[in-house]
């Protein structure tokens, strides 16, 4: 039973993939509900799917299929193909009302339009997901359906009115309400956002508006093109999409969309119609990296290509043969009829952008000879001079600069033979930075010219000049020296891949003996700025303590001199108000003065004593003051009976002594204040 039942979930699937391959329904809920309203009747399914003329599939066969039929059903691709290709198998006589058909039995039993249900095909539904101001609203409508259509469920949804709102986030830009899905070819799944310029943020979507600033920000993508050893820095808004991405990388790569492989995607941007924004890259940096990516199918129709070419050639052998016969030059069988089959120039004419150009010129080398060849320097000749010659003496290479002219007989040659050799590819991508320039054209030859003179002297540009045509390809092999660059060899087109390589070593070997002379020396150079460098370190930091000490040390006096000053300042405040006191005190009076006296002797915290008369009838204030012109102001010092001990300074000033009881005589003592 359990192997039945595995037979007939397999035949299920069978039966649901052949149904979608007929129909070209993707969504598999879909086809599902199709095919259980048919009872997994194929034929049936398909024919409500895609009624032909009568509602159903007519069966063709012949009379010596419905008999073959006698020996057995036919199984479930067999009925898939005749529905596929507009014929049903024959009828089965096995069939049982009872039991539910198969696709094999049911295909060939006639049905009635009336039997079975005819099921029309729904419409196209398209998903949209609307971001506003950190809110989600997933929006689903048939593509019959118009752009205003959406705006309004979004009214509704967000409270928006539609007239200050707009929709962004299109692939092909700004569209009217009045446009419908369909015409805009939409993928199933799209991702849209929604502005309004004309409505403040409240408190709180302001505080969650992360996205729409985003929206708005500028995103720098560094794309790393790895065929190319280039890197390219884009500047992008949060709002363009990942395909508009692809799309302008793949202007600037010659690789199509459906071409790149990338790697640093983030795994959140898993929809190409995802913004920036939204796709979790870095900001305000992010590194991606772009290839093109292999394809078996483009190999394999390459490899029947050649197939064919090499059976038209072996066909029409004779006529090769006998060629030169009938005053056919070389040069046009192996020159004109080679540059006839091209597509385009190795190189567009006056281009202005040097990298571009070398762009181009990889591109159309691979297209020609295939993928493997030298990784070509994308830049101009002056940045492949300075990446070959100017960095460290242990990072320098040699230049090897490749010229090509198309209308040479030995470029074909000399490029898939000698170039695209997997020594010469290897021995060239270790050891050397190669540059290479199409001279076919004048303008293009004349550029070269100008370049050389200008980087390596008129004898390299006049060099080349003497070259004719035919010697063409050339790969010129330049080291640089402490002065100058110097060309050490000069290989023609006219050469085998032994000796290529035999004068690419002779090459290497003189470059590595100066290479080692520039690394000893560059090393000793090193050594002795090392110690330079650390003695005007030790220097610097000797200079920088005596610095530091030498301002502490201000600061310390400048400091005690400020304190001193201040010091000056209180004494002299003090010296004045004791000065103006005891101008301002009243005379002392004589003993034998009539008045009732009183005579107050007051002890100092030092020891002393200090004596003088009052008048009975003088203010307490006036005895304060005295004390304060002697030195002991108010304010810091108490003045004290004896016995009873009492705070005189507690007292009322403006009480007299009599009212103190400070008469006609008393023995006072200063103490200071806590």
């Amino acid at each position: 039973m359990a192997s039945d039942s595995g037979d007939s979930n397999m035949d299920r699937e069978m039966i649901l993939a052949d149904f979608q391959a007929c129909t070209g329904i993707d969504n598999i809920a879909e086809a599902i509900t199709l095919l259980e309203l048919n009872n997994w009747d194929l034929v049936a399914a398909i024919n409500g799917v895609i009624p032909q003329e009568n509602g159903i599939l007519q069966s063709n066969f012949s009379s010596e299929a419905s008999q073959a039929n006698l020996y057995g059903p036919p199984n479930q691709s067999e009925a898939a193909e005749a529905a596929a290709g507009g014929a049903a198998p024959p009828p089965s006589s096995s069939s049982s009302s009872s039991s539910p058909p198969s696709s094999s039995t049911s295909a060939f039993c006639p049905i009635l339009p009336s039997s079975r249900h005819i099921v029309e095909r729904q419409p196209r539904m398209l998903n949209f997901r609307v971001e506003y101001r950190q809110r989600s609203i997933e929006v689903v409508l048939e593509e019959g359906s118009t752009v205003g259509e959406i705006k309004q469920i979004l009214e509704t949804e967000l409270g928006v009115p539609v007239s200050k709102m707009q929709l962004k986030g299109w692939k092909s830009g700004d569209v009217s309400d009045s446009t419908v899905l369909r015409s805009l070819h939409l993928p199933k799944n799209n991702s849209l956002y929604v502005l309004t310029p004309d409505i403040a943020p409240t408190a709180s979507t302001s505080q969650n508006s992360a996205l729409q600033e985003s929206l708005n920000q500028n995103f720098l993508l560094v794309i790393s093109h790895r065929e190319a050893q280039r890197d390219y820095s884009l500047n992008f808004p949060g709002s363009r999409t990942i395909q508009e991405v692809k799309r302008n990388v793949s202007d600037l790569t010659n690789i199509p969309v459906r071409h790149q492989q990338w790697e640093g995607w983030p795994a959140s941007a898993s929809d190409d119609s995802m913004t920036l924004a939204a796709s979790g890259i870095s900001y305000p940096c992010h590194h991606l990296s772009v290839c093109r990516r292999s394809s078996p199918a483009n190999a394999q129709e390459l490899t029947e290509e050649c197939a064919d070419v090499h059976m038209i050639s072996d066909s029409e052998g004779d006529d090769f043969e006998d060629a030169s016969e009938f005053g056919v030059d070389d040069s046009e069988m192996f020159g004109m009829g080679s540059s006839s089959c091209r597509k385009s120039p190795m190189m567009p004419e006056n281009s202005e952008n040097e990298g571009d150009a070398l762009l181009h010129f990889t591109a159309e080398f691979s297209t020609r000879y295939g993928d493997v060849h030298p990784m070509f320097f994308i830049g101009s000749l002056e940045a492949a001079s300075q990446e070959a010659f100017y960095g460290k003496a242990r990072d320098r290479k040699l230049l090897a600069i490749y010229l090509h002219n198309d209308e040479s007989v030995l470029s074909n040659v000399f490029c898939s033979q000698m170039m695209c050799a997997d020594s010469i590819v290897s021995y060239l991508s270790q050891n050397f930075i190669t540059w290479a320039w199409d001279v076919t054209k004048e303008a293009n030859k004349a550029r070269l010219l100008t370049m050389c003179t200008r980087h390596f002297g008129s004898v390299v540009a006049q060099t080349i000049r003497t070259y004719k045509t035919d010697q063409f390809p050339l790969l010129l092999i330049v080291m640089g020296k402490r002065t100058s660059n110097e060309v050490l060899n000069v290989i023609q087109g006219n050469t085998t891949v032994d000796e290529l390589m035999m004068r690419l070593m002779g090459a290497m070997e003189i470059f590595t003996a100066q290479q080692q002379e520039d690394i000893k020396d560059e090393d000793e150079r090193e050594a002795r700025e090392m110690v330079k460098r650390e003695q005007d370190e030790a220097y610097r930091l000797s200079l920088e303590a005596d610095r530091k000490k030498r301002e502490a040390q201000e600061k310390e006096e400048a400091e005690q001199v400020r304190l001193e000053r201040m010091r000056k300042e209180q004494e002299e405040e003090k010296e004045a108000i004791r000065l103006s006191l005891e101008q301002a005190l009243p005379p002392e009076p004589a003993e034998e003065q009539g008045e009732q006296i009183s005579k107050l002797r007051i002890r100092t915290p030092s020891g002393e004593f200090l004596e003088r008369r009052f008048l009975g009838s003088c203010k307490l204030q006036v005895l304060f003051d005295f004390v304060a012109s002697k030195g002991y102001p108010f304010d810091e010092f108490k003045l004290l009976t004896t016995f009873p001990r009492r705070n005189i300074t507690q007292l009322d000033p403006g009480s007299t002594l009599l009212e103190a009881k400070l008469f006609p005589q008393e023995t006072l003592f200063l103490e200071a204040k806590e």
